[in-house]
């Protein structure tokens, strides 16, 4: 299934900007594929050319590099809630081939997809779970560092994960937010025991924002 990838230089901007090597870039080009392949019979991803899979998918998913490269994170594992197309978590996973990783996803069609990619990519340590959030919550014993969800479930719903009683309490939530985020979720921002940082950055001109929470934030 090799197919040209157009525009080269998209390709290497994307690479220069995120210290890829030159297997780390082949991958994102046959994850790119599969996309297009996918996406003309299941719809699973509303965007579609090479520009915006690479801006908005591939580089708004590496947004988190920075934080995971830190030494003294210690991140070794993630999970993807409700991982769709697998953003964000098989492109940190392909930057990070050592992260361990679970891609949380209900839909049988995105299951399927995401199992092809792992296959096609030959990617190691990364699983599917088909279980809904609350069921995950209550039913697992995945060792997890960071959940991470993008465009998936409502913060509110997210933070279930630091009940006390929820296996999970000690774990971080990394939320992927546009810069209207702060409008609507006044509420939320009042609950500075959960917020620990806030990381803002950009998309050419989108302005975007990680929203990190954790029951240990002060």
């Amino acid at each position: 299934m090799k197919k040209e990838n157009k525009n080269p230089l998209l390709w290497q901007n994307f690479a220069n900007k995120n210290n890829l090597s030159d297997e780390q870039l082949e991958q994102f080009k046959k994850y790119y594929e599969l996309i297009q392949d996918y996406n003309k019979q299941h719809n699973i991803t509303a965007i579609e050319d090479l520009e915006s899979i690479i801006r908005d998918h591939f580089q708004d998913s590496l947004a988190l590099s920075h934080f995971i490269k830190e030494s003294d994170n210690n991140i070794k594992s993630i999970a993807d809630v409700g991982s769709g197309a697998g953003f964000p978590a098989i492109p940190l996973k392909i930057k990070f081939k050592d992260l361990k990783v679970t891609l949380i996803e209900v839909t049988n069609k995105k299951i399927n997809f995401l199992r092809s990619v792992i296959k096609e990519l030959n990617l190691n340590n990364i699983e599917t779970c088909n279980l809904d959030w609350r069921t995950f919550l209550r039913q697992s014993e995945s060792d997890i560092d960071l959940f991470c969800a993008r465009a998936s479930l409502p913060v509110k719903e997210l933070l279930r994960a630091l009940k006390p009683n929820c296996l999970y309490k000690n774990s971080t939530i990394i939320y992927w937010a546009s810069k209207y985020w702060q409008n609507q979720n006044l509420d939320l921002l009042k609950r500075t025991d959960f917020i620990s940082k806030i990381y803002d950055y950009e998309l050419d001109l989108k302005k975007r924002k990680l929203i990190f929470f954790s029951k240990n934030s002060n």
